[in-house]
């Protein structure tokens, strides 16, 4: 190509109309594009699979159970158990959901599908591909949780508007999980480290957060353990603003906690995918 026909980045933009991403917001925004165009095959499986676990664990836990704790202990603490355990669930949720999100569909990019480095042969960069995939992340939790909550307030699992904040509490407990969890994908080979997150961590942070029966039912020795989780710290959240009952400096504890994982695992995550993706 002569040097007359060449085109340089300027006369790219101006005379053929290709748009470079080159903005921050063009850099992230084409990788969430890109994202939302590959969920668009599988988006109705998806919808149904994560409305129908937290609906089956509404029926069975907050209005079959819920039945005889209300029978026979008057609620929790003065709450009815089904308006105990929806908020919980909310939270929970929002943990399956980044789970989902942020292992397996990580390293399929990074090492299946070798989806990250195709996007790196483009002006993106590493924080970019983060920032795009976790705002990917953000929408799903947002939909998903929106959904549960609207088919949770026909059966009555909340009592008080106050419950329309454990959306962003349920996204931001998402995201404690979420950003930790690319900092540890991106270090994986293969799926065998997924098989021991969701059985030995996923599943007892469910049991054992707060989610079907206050903490101070667990052994002493156990309180403290569950204190150091984002799921405990995430179902006190949503449970406060659901019920009304807010103590606000606990509930700015919660939070801050939620975003110290968040934060750490920015960290983490970056400095993963630089090594396994740049280095």
């Amino acid at each position: 190509m002569s040097a007359t026909t060449a085109p340089t980045l300027s006369g790219d933009r101006a005379h053929h109309g290709a748009r470079q991403p080159l903005t921050t917001t063009e850099r992230w925004g084409a990788v969430f594009e890109y994202l939302l165009v590959v969920y668009k095959r599988t988006w109705r499986g998806s919808i149904i699979g994560r409305f129908l676990s937290p609906l089956f664990f509404l029926l069975s836990m907050g209005v079959g159970l819920g039945s005889l704790v209300d029978d026979r202990a008057g609620g929790v603490d003065g709450v009815p158990y089904l308006q105990f355990v929806v908020p919980a669930i909310v939270a929970t949720q929002a943990m399956w959901v980044a789970m989902g999100e942020s292992t397996y569909q990580v390293l399929g990019y990074i090492k299946w599908n070798m989806g990250y480095h195709a996007m790196l042969a483009t002006p993106l960069g590493v924080r970019d591909i983060l920032i795009g995939h976790l705002l990917s992340v953000v929408g799903h939790l947002t939909v998903a949780t929106a959904i549960f909550m609207g088919v949770a307030a026909l059966f009555g699992g909340f009592s008080s508007w106050w419950a329309l904040l454990s959306l962003p509490v349920a996204v931001l407990t998402g995201m404690a999980f979420t950003v930790p969890l690319f900092a540890f994908t991106a270090r994986q080979e293969g799926d065998n480290g997924f098989n021991i997150l969701f059985r030995w961590v996923m599943t007892p942070l469910m049991l054992f957060s707060g989610t079907f029966f206050p903490i101070t039912q667990l052994p002493v020795w156990m309180q403290p353990v569950a204190w150091l989780t984002p799921l405990w710290h995430g179902v006190e959240s949503s449970r406060m603003v659901a019920t009304g009952d807010v103590r606000w400096g606990w509930l700015a504890l919660h939070l801050l906690v939620l975003v110290a994982f968040v934060v750490v695992g920015w960290l983490l995550a970056v400095r993963s995918f630089s090594r396994r993706l740049v280095t």
